[in-house]
């Protein structure tokens, strides 16, 4: 269990460092960004995803707990990994642009649609991230089933090139999450290098948002797939 800890956390701390960096880097850039983070996914799912699976994201740990892959402790711990991987990538990755006087780390942060907040925008970016999420993870449910033998060894690349998929249009609406260990970490490192607490007041839509779409996502996967 412990190599499999430690397993996401490596691979939380190296999406949160490499895919954040990128948009932090690039002003938010589009297709770099979406690129960024389908690319990490791909590499993660062929090294660390031989050990842990390669859930790097609370969505898809909830999904597959609710899912019966995993046990409710593996979920905890995967979690527990993931947010510290994840912040720690967030670290390294603010501490450094903070050394090099540069100031847009607030880039790899998510916002709500729009940027200002009001009922409407919530509950748009909420709708965002739950259908964002949901899509995510539905194809990684069906491309991980034991009886899918369509997927096999193409399941990394399928799984990274769907995250693409969603950030790309996400990204101009919410900045992309679909993952809580994502936003954790870069909203809790906005405050600390930047004294922003902008994206830490939103970042309960980024929890709940990715956190309903897995759910939503196993239900959507049950009725289509193991229906009787």
């Amino acid at each position: 269990m412990l190599k499999k800890l430690l397993a996401e956390f490596v691979g939380t701390f190296v999406l949160v460092f490499a895919a954040c960096g990128v948009a932090a880097m690039t002003g938010g850039s589009l297709v770099a960004t979406a690129l960024t983070f389908g690319l990490v996914i791909v590499a993660m799912a062929y090294s660390v995803g031989r050990v842990s699976g390669c859930h790097i994201n609370p969505a898809v740990s909830l999904a597959c707990a609710l899912d019966g892959r995993m046990t409710w402790k593996e979920f905890w711990g995967y979690v527990a990994a993931q947010v510290l991987g994840g912040f720690f990538g967030g670290l390294l990755l603010f501490g450094i642009v903070a050394m090099s006087g540069a100031s847009r780390a607030g880039d790899a942060c998510n916002a709500v649609v729009g940027g200002a907040v009001s009922f409407g925008s919530i509950v748009g970016s909420l709708l965002t991230e739950i259908i964002l999420t949901c899509i995510f993870v539905y194809v990684i449910l069906n491309v991980t089933d034991s009886n899918n033998d369509g997927a096999g060894k193409k399941a990394g690349l399928i799984i990274g090139l769907t995250l693409t998929l969603v950030h790309l249009l996400g990204i101009t609406l919410t900045g992309t999450s679909v993952n809580p260990a994502r936003s954790l970490a870069t909203a809790f490192n906005a405050l600390i290098f930047d004294g922003s607490a902008v994206a830490l007041s939103q970042v309960w839509i980024f929890i709940v948002g990715p956190l309903a779409g897995g759910a939503l996502a196993v239900v959507l996967y049950r009725l289509l797939h193991k229906a009787n």
